[in-house]
């Protein structure tokens, strides 16, 4: 049994005894003063970025009032007097236009006589008045008079006479009553309205300090440009005589400026600079005009018209140039097709947003810039438009040897892909064969027309700094007489374009070592992407283009990839201009392939030779199979010839005996179609098949 123990007696022992330690509450803060905290709510609400915008808003529209009276008054002024003429004159003069001038003086002297006709007509004004009231008052009621005369004779009563007079004189009772009734509240709105004129003048022109208006005017952000803000861009550019001339001028220096016209997305305005004034001194000041225009560098371009004294600027929207152009017409045409001689392939579009094409025809290229701007697209373009040509041969050496050209595979007669020494010897090769087949066409009977043969170098660079020599210690790269690359470049353009044979180069950052002087002088059409200085500029277009206002080293690389300055009577320039700005399509590497594709549809059997390495064991049988392609049959001739462009010193004494020879022992004999001997691959294909086989059994046993 369990129960509660219930204790009957209370515990003896005292509790233990517990040490509490007071700890005394901190010092309370002393109360901040009013005068303190009113102080600083105060600044809160005066600093505060609302009360900013609110203060900033009430006086911009409060100086737009004030503004537009002011500007209201000067026009009113201007009509009254001959001050406008007076400004019009100082300006010619300080342009150093006395014609303008002289016809200015002569205008103020026009105005000035008419107006004292005026004011001399005036002195007579209130007599004439006075005698036109009179005799209009007369003939007004004498006419009344008689109407009411005629209305008193038809209606046969008297009364009816003054009928006619009481009406007017009821309708002008009337009138005054209206204006009675009216003219208390228009006494009252009146100046309210004139208020809101004035405002809306003010607003229209912007009549009010930096500071007070809005944030995106002051950040200069979407700012139109206006011929006020050209005039205050040139006289803040620091040139001392353009400065004083357009203080001379006063509110008239706008006189300097053409038109402004939209073009593209941008405007456009020509310039007349004073005398003593430059071209050269405002093309070297192009950052300090783009910034007083409110725009970053590469919005402004500067560019020198045929007119003296005269400087053309384009000026683009703000971000405008930052946005995609719009995919190139060969991607979205599925139809498109090329005609080298007279047509142009549609590379992009310039500042102006209109289509910048380009003509190919008997015109050697170049293409140079920085490395990654897009040199080897622009340059690929170009070509993937010239291959809906059927009739056009490529030969290409890629001295990189990343894939950017492996879709001319069945395209180009010949590609060479990869970055070695070995490499640029073959290009040098290819570049030598294309002077010997030039020699070949120049010594052909005169009026023999020939398709194009377009030789391309991209990565050119690697072949000038070639440091290989050949047995006869000639070397492959370099700038001297004895530079085979150098020389073979040098040959077809002296004379290639005469019979069709081309070279088109894209090589990178331009030096004399890598860009010889003779050969970039050469082209025919020379474009640049950005580059880092102005020599590399003068390098890559020449002086002349710079000179006049070509700048690739002021494009922003990276930012500005694909975009191109041309130098090049291929292209449809502005006249009076040294080259133009294009800003290319760009074609990735996949939709190169789809395009590459179509012009494969367009030909018949092409079949690409790849360099091969030296010293590599021939296979005759193999290689008249690589040869054949995907042709059903080959003329015997054809086969020789792309025999000795495989391999020259193996197959460049090959004769028909030669080629029987070695398909009669493999029981592929050639025979005729057509009435020409014919090389059936079919025929090869299954003689090598039928010898792997044999080998293959006789490796099994």
């Amino acid at each position: 049994m369990s129960g509660n123990v219930v204790h009957l007696h209370k515990n003896s022992e005292p509790p233990a005894v517990t040490t509490l330690t007071v700890v005394p509450d901190p010092a309370p803060a002393p109360p901040v003063p009013l005068w303190i905290r009113s102080g600083r709510a105060i600044r809160t609400a005066v600093t505060h970025e609302t009360t900013k915008t609110t203060a900033r808003a009430v006086a911009r529209h409060s100086l737009y009032v004030a503004g537009g009276a002011r500007i209201v008054a000067k026009r009113t002024w201007d009509g009254r007097t001959a001050a406008r003429y007076e400004r019009m004159l100082r300006a010619a003069e300080a342009a150093g236009n006395y014609e303008a001038a002289a016809e200015w003086e002569e205008r103020g002297q026009r105005f000035r006589e008419a107006r004292h006709r005026r004011r001399m007509d005036l002195l007579h004004s209130p007599l004439d008045a006075a005698k036109g009231a009179a005799v209009s008052a007369g003939m007004g009621i004498g006419g009344l008079v008689l109407l009411g005369i005629a209305m008193a004779i038809a209606t046969k009563d008297a009364t009816e006479v003054v009928t006619p007079l009481m009406a007017v004189i009821k309708f002008i009772n009337l009138m005054i009553t209206i204006v009675q009734v009216v003219w208390g509240p228009a006494i009252s709105v009146g100046p309210f309205l004139a208020l809101l004129a004035l405002w809306s003048v003010g607003a229209h022109q912007k009549a009010a300090p930096n500071w007070a208006l809005p944030a995106s005017v002051r950040n200069g952000e979407g700012e139109p440009i206006t011929p006020s803000i050209v005039v205050k861009a040139l006289r803040d550019l620091g040139i001392a005589p353009l400065k004083n001339a357009i203080k001379e001028m006063g509110d008239a220096g706008a006189s300097m400026l053409g038109p402004i016209r939209i073009a593209g997305c941008g405007v456009e305005v020509d310039v007349t600079l004073p005398s003593g004034v430059s071209t050269a001194e405002v093309q070297k000041r192009r950052r300090k005009l783009a910034e007083n225009l409110t725009r970053h560098e590469h919005e402004v371009f500067i560019m020198i018209p045929t007119a003296a004294r005269t400087v053309r600027l384009w000026i683009a929207d703000s971000g405008a140039l930052d946005e995609p152009i719009g995919p190139s017409p060969l991607v979205t045409d599925q139809t498109l097709t090329a005609n080298y001689k007279t047509g142009k392939a549609p590379w992009g579009q310039d500042l102006r947003g209109d289509a910048a094409s380009l003509s190919l025809y008997q015109r050697h290229l170049l293409i140079t810039g920085l490395s990654n701007q897009g040199k080897t697209a622009a340059l690929r373009a170009l070509a993937l438009w010239l291959a809906l040509d059927k009739s056009v041969e490529f030969w290409m050496g890629d001295l990189k040897g990343a894939g950017d050209w492996a879709m001319f595979d069945g395209i180009a007669t010949r590609l060479i892909q990869g970055p070695t020494d070995e490499h640029v010897i073959q290009v040098t090769e290819m570049v030598e064969d294309a002077v010997e087949e030039m020699n070949r066409r120049l010594q052909a009977p005169p009026g023999t027309d020939f398709p194009l043969l377009v030789v391309i170098v991209d990565e050119a660079q690697v072949a000038f700094m070639c440091p290989v020599k050949d047995e006869d210690k000639r070397p492959y790269g370099g700038s001297s007489a004895t530079s085979r690359y150098f020389m073979g470049a040098r040959k077809i353009h002296n004379q290639g374009r005469a019979v069709n044979v081309l070279l088109w180069q894209g090589t990178q950052d331009p030096t004399d070592q890598n860009l010889p002087k003779l050969v970039r002088e050469g082209a025919h059409t020379r474009a640049s992407l950005a580059l880092g200085t102005e020599s590399q500029a003068r390098m890559a277009l020449g002086d002349k283009a710079v000179d006049g206002g070509a700048a690739p080293n002021l494009l922003r690389p990276g930012l500005d990839k694909g975009t191109l300055v041309v130098a090049s009577d291929g292209i449809e320039i502005p006249k009076g201009q040294s080259s133009i700005t294009v800003r290319t399509h760009y074609i990735s590497t996949d939709e190169a392939h789809v395009i590459a594709d179509r012009a494969k549809a367009l030909r018949d059997g092409v079949t690409t030779l790849y360099a091969i390495e030296r010293g590599e064991e021939r296979d005759p049988l193999a290689d008249i199979a690589s040869v054949l392609g995907d042709a059903p049959r080959v003329r015997t001739k054809d086969v020789l010839k792309r025999l000795s462009t495989l391999n020259e010193d193996a197959y460049g004494g090959w004769s028909f005996i030669d080629l029987k020879r070695v398909l009669d022992d493999a029981g592929a004999e050639p025979y005729k179609s057509d009435g020409v001997m014919v090389v059936a691959r079919d025929r090869v294909a299954r003689a090598l098949a039928n010898r792997d086989g044999e080998g293959s059994a006789s490796a099994s046993e």
